[in-house]
Formats: structure tokens, sequence, C-alpha cells
């Protein structure tokens, strides 16, 4: 090819990928497969490097890192990046409204059109276009003057290089939020883990710590993401922008990703609604949220109100409630469960996080312990998601004075002081007969998602066990009034209930008594996939690894634990008990006979109006089946709002994706919007 062919074919396989990037980063819909783009990328660098003359630094190979450097810039912001001022309750939010209001000279009763947004839990960044190509980018700093991360920030796909489409735009200022998933952020540091590198305490921890390479190529290498959230200034554009709402909309033409949680709202009545609603589900999220940003949507009405020093009048922070916090690990104790296996627990100086108060926090094994390097008398990062069990996520090192002392895994069973094997990561009990052991079985044996036996609290099955009454779980069906009602705070009325509950719950389904059996590995979702498929417990028992593990949802280490319960001669007697009692099987209350989805399988994807766990409950009442990963087996993606990369997979699969009203309607119910 001649120099003007080759000069073309730079530029059009520049303008594809970029094209592809955007598809595939910002709105997760790529229309051509991984091998293509590879091809076409590899092609591009090859004759970028053979054709030196046509360098340009805004090209899509630059995605991959560039030379490393000695330190970052110092960078002046044209216009100071300010920070917000905050509001923790509703009562925050609507004085805030009513200031804003005193200020405009508006009656108290009037409504404010607001623009809410989410705040992502980031690294704010500066974008700089000039001519509509990528000039500079650079971190907030002390809002006035900032670090350049240019080369960093043009290794991440979700930005645009050039402004395709916009040539006419002299000069760009756009603000937005670096961030990482939760998914990268655990890659990430269990990475960390294995090369013995200390642990990013959070995402944004993580971020800032990504952008801030010297080497790009380490950047590179993290997955990082940005939305776009604020124009600051904008030069060459022909139409006007008045609104935040039509600021949003235009990032969104110029290839910018941003969020689908933005929210136009008439009043603050509804910003506050619409934060009510991201609060509950943050947690299903694939990225963290700290709280929301409400923006009076009017660009006339943010010039009036004009800023302080610190912040502008126009907009605030509606924080949620904290999900980590520091605090202090006072001891670490050993608990030991139902399967035998020894768990170290953080007993931590008490701390709320997020509304609750947390005073311990699984340390999972000795393994964690010595690869996060945690001390007794350490000052922790703990962090608490939903109703997710505490967890340490890192010490700080930093505050050490000497007084902190390593922690040892017992050689004797704290409870029953029998012998502890180390079997892989775990630390086991001996002692097939240990208190503790059978006490957190009968537990979870007793509990609502197993046989349902309402009544039963653990002070009750403690006394039961320590007097010598109930030694197996079959025992509870031995049971009667009079000896419940001898046991410590049970009179005759709980006794007579607690009776009545026992007899209850011998009709039970079969997915819930394998469930209640508490075969490790077994949870719930496993059970009820057992249940379907072998139909009863003799079909079970008599099953083969190679049947087990074909089916899908079952890994070869929960096929050799059901195999290995199923050998144990004790196990056997004690099920053999159980139907001797009067314990069977009854056909589950599932209106499903005519159901449309009736031995269909779904998964879901991004947010939705209401907790996945009230649609999995829903469907299985039809007799559906809920999972968790995206398979060729599936029959139905629900995707919500902001889908992850299960979307992908499902369309490059060819599986049916649906939205919520479409699943209500297969459920005869009625989308509430």
């Amino acid at each position: 090819m001649d120099k003007e062919n080759i000069r073309n074919r730079i530029e059009n396989l520049r303008k594809q990928i970029n094209y592809h990037n955007y598809r595939y980063y910002v709105l997760d819909d790529p229309v051509i497969s991984d091998k293509e783009y590879d091809l076409m990328l590899k092609e591009l660098i090859e004759l970028e490097k053979k054709h030196l003359e046509f360098f340009d630094e805004n090209s899509p190979t630059v995605r991959v890192g560039g030379d490393i450097l000695n330190k970052f810039q110092k960078v002046e912001h044209k216009i100071p990046m300010m920070s917000l001022d905050d509001g923790f309750d509703e009562n925050d939010i609507r004085e805030f409204d009513r200031k804003v209001k005193r200020f405009l000279k508006m009656p108290e009763d009037a409504d404010i059109e607001y623009f809410v947004e989410p705040k992502f839990d980031g690294l704010s960044i500066c974008l700089i276009y000039e001519d509509s190509k990528l000039t500079n980018a650079s971190t907030r700093g002390d809002g006035y003057i900032g670090e350049d991360v240019t080369q960093n920030i043009r290794t991440v796909k979700s930005i645009p290089l050039e402004l395709e489409g916009f040539e006419k735009i002299e000069y760009l200022d756009v603000q937005g939020e670096v961030l990482l998933t939760k998914e990268e952020f655990e890659r990430i540091n269990n990475e960390r883990l294995k090369e013995n590198k200390p642990l990013f305490a959070n995402p944004r921890n993580a971020a800032a710590g990504s952008l801030r390479q010297l080497d790009p190529k380490e950047t590179a290498k993290r997955n990082l993401i940005m939305f776009a959230y604020y124009l600051r200034e904008i030069r060459g554009l022909d139409s006007e922008i008045k609104y935040q709402h039509q600021a949003i909309e235009l990032l969104k033409k110029m290839r910018f990703k941003v969020s689908g949680l933005n929210r136009l709202c008439k009043n603050i009545s509804e910003a506050i609604e619409h934060k009510n609603r991201l609060g509950e589900i943050r947690n299903s999220l694939p990225y963290e949220l700290d709280g929301v940003v409400i923006k009076v949507n009017s660009f006339e009405m943010q010039n009036k109100l004009g800023s302080t020093t610190k912040s502008p009048r126009w907009a605030i922070a509606f924080k949620f409630p904290a999900q980590q916090e520091t605090t202090k690990i006072l001891d670490i104790q050993v608990n030991v469960g139902r399967t035998g296996i020894l768990t170290p627990v953080a007993i931590l100086k008490p701390v709320n996080i997020g509304g609750a108060t947390v005073s311990r926090a699984s340390l999972h094994t000795m393994d964690e312990i010595e690869k996060k390097d945690i001390m007794i008398g350490d000052y922790v990062f703990v962090q608490r998601a939903g109703d997710v069990i505490p967890e340490v996520v890192k010490p700080i090192k930093d505050l050490r004075d000497g007084t902190q002392r390593k922690f040892k895994m017992p050689s004797a069973c704290p409870v029953c002081g029998s012998n502890v094997a180390k079997d892989g990561a775990y630390y086991i009990c001996t002692n097939i007969n240990c208190p503790k052991v059978l006490k957190e079985s009968v537990k979870h044996f007793v509990s609502r998602k197993a046989m349902n036996i309402d009544g039963f609290g653990d002070k009750i099955v403690e006394q039961l066990v320590d007097k010598g009454i109930v030694k197996d779980v079959s025992d509870i069906y031995k049971l009667n009034k009079e000896t419940l009602a001898s046991l410590d705070r049970v009179g005759e009325k709980l006794a007579e209930n607690l009776t009545g509950a026992i007899q209850k719950s011998k009709g039970t389904t079969f997915a819930k008594f394998i469930y209640a059996l508490g075969i490790k590995h077994v949870g719930e979702f496993v059970a009820k996939i057992l249940a379907k498929r072998f139909g009863n417990l003799d079909a079970l028992k008599r099953a083969k690894k190679e049947e087990l593990i074909s089916i899908d949802g079952i890994g070869d280490e929960i096929a050799d634990s059901i195999i290995s319960f199923f050998s144990e001669q004790k196990n056997i007697e004690t099920i053999e008990r159980l139907f001797g009692y009067g314990v069977h099987f009854t056909d589950e209350k599932e209106d499903s006979e005519n159901s449309l989805i009736k031995n269909k399988s779904f998964v879901f994807t991004g947010s939705l109006s209401k907790e996945r766990e009230y649609y999995k409950s829903l469907i299985e009442q039809k007799g559906g089946i809920v999972r968790s990963s995206v398979s060729k087996k599936l029959d139905f993606l629900v995707a919500g709002e902001n889908p992850g990369s299960k979307l992908n997979k499902a369309e490059q699969l060819g599986i049916a994706v649906i939205d919520e009203k479409e699943l209500l309607d297969m459920l005869g119910l009625n989308y509430e919007g």
C-alpha cells in the first residue's frame, strides 16, 4: 500500500476500534466477537509500529499503556473542583431545599426540579478535550491543583479519546468518577494476597491506587471504568444546554458512560424517594455507592445560587449510612460449627456500621489471618454490606505500637478438648459427638428454611443437648410436653406450642429435608436442585459422582460431600429414625400446574425495583428455578438497570432476555413501575 492508503487504513481501524470499545465498555452491547476485535487491534499496532509518521496520542492502541512515568506533574484546574456539602437525614435535605428557595426568593411551597445522581465511591477526575480530542486528565487534588494522570486515563476503555460526531467542539471540560466494580476489586485483592502484597481497604482505595500507577501498563490491567456526571464547560456547541438532565444526555451522545440510575425529580420529596430506592438496591449493584447527589436541574438557577468558598449552593450529597469503619480487635476466639470446623472470630471493640452495632467478625481460616497479617490488638478496617456477616478487610499496620500479638489455632477443641486435625485450609474437631457440633446441627435442622420448627430458640437447643435429652437430631421427635416444660424458662403454654410445631414439621418437602440434613456444601439452592432431579431419597442415596457433577450447579466438591454423607452408616440410621417418627414428604404447594415458568430457569442481572429474593420466591412458587450464573442451559435472563457482563454472555448464547415487567407478566402479576 502507498502512504495515503496506509494512513486511511490506520484511521479507519482507529474509528472501528473506538466504536467497538464504546459498544463493549459503555453500552455493554458488543456487535463483534473478541477474536475479531483482537485481530483489528493487532493489525493497527503493527501498522503504527511500521509507520511512526502517523502517530496519534489518542489512538486506541494507547489503551494498553505507555511508557513508565517518573512522577505525576501538577495541574491547576481552570475551574475549581469543589466539594459538596453533606446531608445525612431527610431533615438536612429538606433544609437544603428551603435554603435554595430562600436564596431564589421563591415561596416555600413551590416545587424546584432536581436532578438526582448516584454518588459513586471512586476518584473524581477532570477531563479536558480540545478540538474534540482528549488532551489532559487530572485528579481533584485539593480542588485547585491536581495531578496529571492523562497517560493512565487513556487506558480506561469507557472514556472516549475523541468526540466522534462532535468535531466542532473547541473545548470541553468534563468531570466524572473513576471506579472499580466490586468483582474487579475482589480479583485485585485476591491477586495481591497470593503475591503477599498489602490489600486495598475498599474499591475506592483500589481505584485511586490503580490510577496513580507510574507504569500505565499496570493501570491498564485494572479494568477501571468512569461515569461522567458534570459538564463543567463547553465551547463550540451549536445549541444551548439549559438543564443538568440535558447535559447528561449530551455526554451520553458523546459516548461517555453515564449512569442509568439518574432521575429527574419534580420536587425534593421525589428526590428523597429516589435516594431511598437506591439505598434499597445498593447492595445488588456491581459497584459501590455512598449516597446520591441532588442538583438543582436549571443552570440558570445554579448560576443565581452560585457557590460558597467550599461548595456550590445548588447541590448536596445525601449520604447512605457507612458500610465500612475502623475499630480494634480485642481478641480472637474460635467458634465450632455444625460440621466440626473451627472458625477464628475477631472480637471487636463495638462499632456502628450501616446502622447496626458490630462486635464480632469472622476471620474464616488461619490461612486468611496469616495472609492478611492480622494480629490481636490491631486496628482494622471492618465492612458490612446489607445482611452480609461483617468482615475484617485489613489491619492498619501504621497504628501498631508493639502490644499486638499473633494468634495461634488451638491443638484441642475449645468445646470438648478432643484433638484438632488440619484438613486443607480448615481445622476440624475429630470428635463426631462434640456437643457444639451437635448443637449447631440441631439449630440448623429446626431453622425456618429447614424443618421450620417454630419456637426452638438457641437457649432451648443448648439445654436439650447439655442435659443429654437430644443426642441426635432425630431425638427432637421423641420430645413431649412434660420434657419440654421441665426446661428453664419454658412454661406450659410454650411447651404445648413446641410440641405442636414438632408434629406440624413432620410433613415437609423433599428439598427442605435435604437442606435440614446439613450435608456439607449443600445449601438451600443445591437442595432444591437435588430434589427436582432425583425426586426421592433412595435415588439420591444411590447417585454416582458422574451423575451428580452432570447437574448444572454441582461440582466435584459438592458431589464428594453428598456421596460421603450417605456412605456414613450413622447418617443413614438418623434418617431411618426420622422416618420412623413420622417424618414424610408432602407435595410442595406450588401454583405451577399451568405456570408459564414451570421447570424454567432464570438468572438476574442489574438493579430491579424489588429485592431479588422477592422474585426468587415467586419464581420457585411457580415451579421455576433461579440460578446464579449464565450457561447454555439457562432459559431466561432478567435484566434490570445497568446490567453487567451476564447480559453479553446471554446474548452470545442466544438466551431470551426479559425485563422486570415481562417477568411479572409471566408470573401473572401487575408491574408497579
